[in-house]
């Protein structure tokens, strides 16, 4: 065999033995790149620092404490003059004037009366049929029958029954003994035995809603002299009260106005504040001077007291850093002629010592107005810029392009702020503090070079490097 056949005979011989120990192929190649690029990015998250992730949010502080109300209103049960069969009047929930009528009792549950109705009564119960056909909700078919009885009342007023001609509160009509309101009030009915309870007179008993329970006045059947037939609520004027802890109360112990949010209807209104003493523990009260009327049929309330009024953007204290800046008067700022933008003009030197001039464009963190000038013109007001020490080194020299004078770059300010990572990196953003508790703060959103909803910021600042790109 020639020797170069040989030689190729034993490199071909030598390949085949580290091919039959390794099993070299593609497979295992491909397996072994992706092994090791697994290996090397396990040993780099375990190395590095681990950067958490905040959205930034707006809202308060923290939630408003919600609490159980009892409303307390100025309200009469009246009763029935005579028995019989009761047709209702006025609609359930409606305020009625004074001599309106209300119900109407007879001797037999049908009854007939008929009454001229001019055109325009007529246009008006149209309109009120077809307000009502409008707002219809099945769910609700209830309010039909209060529909009925508030219609029924409207053809006697129409009818001239309900005038304030006559001084009595009842009246003879179409068979019918009718009655009338004693006074402008809001009608309900049904009865719960807290008509005549005060704030001085309630006690925590009355607290309980498992014990509490409401009577519907509202029967088909005969009623007898003297049996309860509807309240009245003739006050614009009522209160809630609500239990108070000891935290709760000390909390709110220098109010004397409150906001509240009725959680049945989302509405608001404010009220008289003030704490009392029952049996032994503390109840807020509440006073209103309107609204009764929303909630008339109601006993307990869920409500919301609107104490957290500070809003802003919501973000975590442990992405607050303080971080040290240069500052520069703004006197010495001036604008690059190219491309428009905001820097400094710093002095130096070349290599033969003649002196040279450079525009340097930092990063300005902050403007903030220059205490020391005591001036309410605003043209003439003078700030402070806080710039990144990275554009300058402490000595630096700027002059002024205005009248030639010299800054030496020597004095430090400090910012709080967080680390917006938007981008990808870490970038510090300024922040105001508007209030915080053990968690959380919230910040201005109106912050020059600040935040803004939904930024994206790093929720453990302590971990953070600013030359270091976080994902």
């Amino acid at each position: 065999m020639p020797d170069k056949d040989k030689h190729f005979a034993d490199n071909a011989g030598v390949l085949k033995k580290i091919k039959s120990v390794l099993g070299l192929n593609i497979g295992t190649m491909l397996f072994g790149a992706l092994f090791l690029y697994m290996l090397f990015s396990v040993v780099l998250y375990l190395t590095s620092s681990n950067i958490e992730s905040y959205l930034v949010i707006a809202g308060p502080l923290s939630r408003n404490e919600t609490y159980t109300g009892l409303a307390i209103r100025t309200e009469k049960v009246y009763k029935a003059e005579t028995g019989g069969y009761v047709s209702y009047y006025a609609r359930e929930g409606s305020k009625i004037n004074a001599n309106g009528v209300v119900y109407g009792i007879s001797s037999s549950q049908k009854t007939e009366s008929s009454a001229e109705l001019s055109s325009d009564d007529l246009s008006a119960i149209r309109s009120q049929m077809l307000s009502f056909s409008k707002g219809y909700n099945p769910s609700k078919f209830n309010n039909t029958y209060s529909f009925k009885y508030n219609l029924e009342g409207s053809i006697l007023q129409y009818a001239g029954v309900s005038g304030t001609s006559s001084d009595s509160g009842v009246v003879s009509y179409g068979g019918q003994t009718l009655s009338k309101a004693e006074q402008d009030g809001i009608i309900l009915y049904s009865t719960d035995g807290y008509e005549n309870k005060t704030a001085d007179t309630l006690t925590a008993e009355d607290f309980d809603q498992n014990s509490y329970h409401e009577t519907d006045l509202k029967t088909h059947d005969a009623v007898s002299a003297g049996d309860s037939l509807y309240t009245l609520v003739s006050d614009e004027n009522w209160s809630l009260m609500i239990p108070l802890s000891e935290k709760q109360a000390a909390k709110l112990a220098d109010r004397t106005v409150v906001r509240v949010k009725f959680l049945k209807d989302d509405m608001t209104q404010s009220g008289d504040f003030s704490i009392v003493e029952i049996d032994g523990a503390k109840y807020g009260k509440i006073d209103f001077n309107k609204g009764v009327i929303r909630y008339a049929s109601d006993r307990f309330l869920e409500i919301e007291l609107v104490t957290n009024t500070v809003t802003g953007l919501k973000i975590p204290l442990s992405s607050i850093v303080t971080k040290e800046f240069y500052l520069i008067p703004s006197d010495y700022a001036t604008t690059n002629e190219d491309s428009q933008e905001t820097g400094f003009m710093v002095l130096g030197k070349d290599k033969s010592g003649n002196e040279t001039r450079t525009f340097v464009n930092p990063s300005i963190y902050a403007s903030i107005e220059d205490g020391s000038q005591d001036t309410e013109d605003e043209s003439k007001k003078k700030y402070l810029y806080y710039v990144d020490q990275k554009s300058f080194k402490e000595g630096d020299v700027i002059i002024s392009q205005k009248d030639q004078s010299r800054y030496v770059v020597s004095d430090v300010g400090v910012l709080e702020g967080v680390y917006c990572i938007n981008q990808g990196y870490a970038v510090f953003r300024r922040i105001e503090i508007l209030d915080q508790n053990e968690e959380y703060a919230i910040v201005s959103k109106n912050t020059a070079y600040g935040l803004a909803r939904y930024d994206h910021i790093v929720r453990n600042a302590d971990k953070v490097d600013e030359e270091e790109i976080l994902y």
